[in-house]
């Protein structure tokens, strides 16, 4: 069963969009990366299940300004831009877990792709299922293979942009503001694969730093 918010999480367009820049850039890049490799580094030699739970978790109590402070001005084809944008496709799908599943589902069947099956969505995939998989995704980086969970998340974001750009076409001439709205959604989740995909490249040839 989908879990209760501590705290509502919004998260806008602009949010979205925006990895902003520090006072100090190397301090943040800096920090970020040490961040990083530590709690994946211990966390992956000892996956104790408590603090994998808590760690899945840590948005819905702490909200995502947290882990946005530590990871997300640096680079998208880096350890802790990665392990920031699986925590932020967490966030989109926990923000509206019905539309999500429906752009996912839409998305799913408009194209005939390998993505369905590299995401691991149970099917039919509901509200239920795709708050699941964000956790399953998540649960991925501390205790699976790492590039697994990234393309996990990669297919997941291709297939619901796949989505929310059929249901956009289908608005385009009733409801245009809907339409941009979508179709910007979109982009943003196509610019979220390919980021996720290419970072799952680099671990793979060990070059994730």
């Amino acid at each position: 069963m989908p879990r209760d918010h501590h705290r509502p999480v919004h998260f806008t367009d602009q949010e979205f969009a925006a990895i902003q820049g520090g006072d100090d850039p190397a301090l943040v890049n800096r920090v970020a990366h040490e961040t990083a490799n530590a709690l994946l580094h211990r966390v992956r030699q000892d996956p104790d299940p408590a603090v994998v739970e808590r760690l899945v978790t840590y948005t819905d109590v702490h909200g995502i300004d947290a882990i946005a402070e530590l990871w997300a001005r640096v680079g998208a084809h880096t350890l802790p831009g990665a392990l920031w944008r699986i925590y932020l496709v967490r966030v989109v799908i926990r923000q509206n877990p019905d539309e999500i599943a429906y752009f996912f589902e839409r998305g799913t069947a408009q194209i005939g792709t390998i993505d369905e099956a590299v995401a691991g969505a149970e099917q039919p995939t509901g509200p239920a299922e795709i708050l699941t998989l964000a956790d399953s995704i998540l649960h991925g980086l501390y205790t699976g293979d790492l590039a697994v969970a990234l393309d996990r998340g990669a297919a997941f974001c291709r297939l619901t942009a796949a989505g929310a750009t059929s249901v956009a076409d289908d608005a385009d001439l009733t409801a245009g503001e809907r339409a941009t709205e979508l179709t910007r959604r979109a982009l943003r989740l196509t610019e979220l694969a390919a980021d996720l995909t290419e970072a799952a490249a680099l671990w793979r040839r060990d070059s994730l730093d």
